[in-house]
């Protein structure tokens, strides 16, 4: 079975300024549908056609590089317009919130340290906070990789993801990568990660 672009869940010019309309317009409507697209040639004929996009990450390392960078395209991509929303920003609440005080001591500190990962990632790439054995961790992928994958560096839980390939930032920002960073905190829907790390938390407790 084919994979498809789901819309966007906001309109394309929801998160002006923080991040522009012409850039939605051709991340999601170009770099993303060619993900998908590239995707589903790649796997057309093969044991993968029906697999789920889960099922791809976790045997990366054993799968084609077509597959396995526009699998990780697609997934990383709709992961990162599900943590976005228009009236994000503020901080996390609740067990999400003591989770990064216990783990980073300060909401200002985790923020610096997750703007580290994302800078100190050369060339195109992703940085993410993860759920690892119970515990919240800041890590870093290249390319389209991701921590679901097998070939992962750190292997977690994804709960919060930034993109840093230049075609997310540079009609804006230019080669200004930390000002597109410290934008991307005003559009974070924290319910969403609180979500995510809820339902990562039971799955890692039961293993």
């Amino acid at each position: 079975m084919a994979f498809t672009l789901a819309p966007l869940p906001f309109a394309h010019d929801a998160l002006e300024p923080h991040i522009d309309t012409t850039t939605m317009q051709i991340h999601h409507g170009k770099h993303h549908q060619a993900y998908v697209d590239n995707l589903n040639k790649a796997i057309a004929g093969t044991e993968h056609e029906n697999k789920s996009l889960e099922e791809l990450m976790k045997s990366a390392g054993k799968i084609s590089p077509a597959v396995r960078n526009n699998g990780g395209g697609h997934w990383n991509h709709t992961f990162f317009w599900e943590t976005l929303d228009e009236n994000g920003g503020s901080m996390p609440a609740g067990d999400l919130a003591k989770a990064v005080h216990d783990t980073f001591g300060t909401f200002e500190v985790f923020k610096e340290k997750f703007a580290n990962a994302a800078m100190t990632r050369f060339g195109s790439g992703w940085a993410w906070l993860i759920v690892k054995d119970g515990k919240l961790e800041i890590t870093s992928t290249p390319n389209q990789d991701n921590p679901l994958m097998d070939v992962a560096e750190v292997k977690g839980t994804p709960i919060l993801g930034v993109d840093v390939w230049e075609h997310a930032y540079y009609l804006k920002y230019q080669n200004r990568r930390a000002e597109y960073l410290a934008a991307f905190w005003n559009v974070v829907d924290w319910k969403k990660v609180a979500d995510r790390y809820e339902k990562a938390m039971p799955k890692v407790k039961a293993n």
